[in-house]
């Protein structure tokens, strides 16, 4: 009785073909947005975890913050070479520490020019941001105790200035000075939030500080800890020995920052799993707008199927037979919309993260989960209809015109 009842369901289904398409219609948008949004949002996360380990997990990062003079604040102090020494020497947590300054400038070779960012720094910079050497090498040291007017290039710059053509001992003038280049950097080619990482240029921080900057400032004090799990006391060794050297009173605001790649990212994989939750809830009202459709359109089958449900009853159909027949109708259009979803939400988010150049992460749950919401909004908005079709009285359902 069971298989004949489904079988009826099933035909009911195919002589209306058209109609039980654009119904399961909002199933099928639904479930696919719902899995489109969740694979994208893992796939950035990824992403961001994947940029932030290539910066180093075991990075922190101190830069000057802003200073509070009482109702106004303005920009702190930078930091100097003592200050780095001082890390070097006094903070054990510490395995290389990298001081950086940077400069927007014009950089000309020949016939051609391009702007990038100018960063002064040492040899451990490339370690610490995890830079390899791609062409020629990075600095001696008495270039960088000399500070000799030579330079890294990055990808960019490369390709930018040189295009195919070996950069190794030409002279590039950087901003009003003239610089040679002894290397080339690995690529790292863009971050999750569309910065080109490898769009600079590197000379030695005192060649910076004498021909570029005219100061002796460092923007950034990059420190690699000893190990991943030393990040935290490195930090807090950091702060204490800045607020040492600045002069800083107890309970005065810091006015630096000390940033644990750690903890950029945690904050990065939390605002991403909120915004990741958050879309896949606005995909997953399409899910409940769906089963609203399915359910007037079983209500408007009922009613054209009224003297049809009256015959059955009266020729001893069961009224709970009717309820099954009418529920199997909705619940196979909802799990027909949820199959037809699925693929399209896979196919969708395939296409989009290959745009975005974001990994495609296929999260089985989510897949799971999404099949089986369909299934249910089906049980739920076809309960109603089917309840109606199953309470007709005969008599009255046979007089219906």
């Amino acid at each position: 009785m069971i298989w004949a009842t489904i079988l009826m369901a099933l035909r009911e289904i195919r002589r209306n073909t058209m109609r039980s398409v654009l119904t399961t219609l909002g199933i099928v948008i639904g479930v696919g947005s719902v899995i489109a949004m969740v694979t994208l949002g893992r796939g950035a996360s990824a992403r961001i975890t994947a940029d932030i380990a290539n910066m180093g997990t075991n990075l922190v990062i101190v830069s000057p913050g802003t200073e509070r003079r009482g109702p106004t604040s303005g920009s702190a102090k930078p930091f100097d070479l003592d200050d780095v020494r001082a890390i070097e020497r006094e903070v054990s947590a510490a395995s290389r520490v990298a001081p950086a300054a940077g400069r927007a400038a014009l950089l000309v070779y020949g016939n051609k020019n391009h702007n990038a960012t100018i960063t002064g720094t040492t040899n451990d910079y490339l370690e610490v941001r995890g830079f390899g050497i791609a062409l020629g090498q990075s600095f001696s040291d008495a270039q960088l105790q000399a500070g000799t007017p030579v330079c890294l290039l990055g990808a960019t710059v490369r390709k930018e200035l040189f295009g195919p053509q070996d950069p190794i001992g030409a002279t590039v003038r950087v901003g009003t000075v003239p610089c040679t280049v002894v290397g080339v950097l690995t690529s790292k080619g863009q971050s999750t939030f569309g910065m080109d990482q490898d769009d600079f240029l590197v000379m030695p921080l005192r060649a910076f500080h004498r021909r570029i900057a005219g100061n002796n400032d460092v923007a950034t004090i990059f420190v690699s800890a000893v190990s991943d799990t030393a990040t935290s006391k490195a930090k807090q060794q950091i702060e204490l020995l800045m607020r040492e050297r600045r002069h800083m009173a107890p309970g005065q605001q810091n006015d630096f920052a000390v940033q644990d790649m750690k903890e950029i990212s945690n904050t990065l994989g939390s605002v991403t799993g909120a915004l990741t939750a958050l879309l896949g809830a606005i995909a997953g009202v399409s899910l409940l707008v769906g089963g609203i459709g399915i359910m007037n359109i079983m209500l408007v089958s009922v009613t054209e199927r009224t003297r049809e449900i009256g015959l059955r009853l009266a020729i001893g159909a069961r009224g709970a037979e009717v309820l099954l027949q009418f529920l199997i109708e909705a619940v196979t259009l909802s799990l027909l919309g949820g199959a037809i979803g699925v693929v399209f939400g896979l196919a969708l988010s395939y296409s989009a993260a290959r745009a975005l150049t974001l990994p495609f992460i296929v999260l089985p749950d989510i897949v799971v989960v999404a099949f089986a919401f369909s299934a249910t909004v089906g049980v739920a908005f076809g309960f109603l209809p089917a309840r109606k079709a199953s309470r007709l009285d005969p008599i009255e359902a046979l007089r219906h015109e």
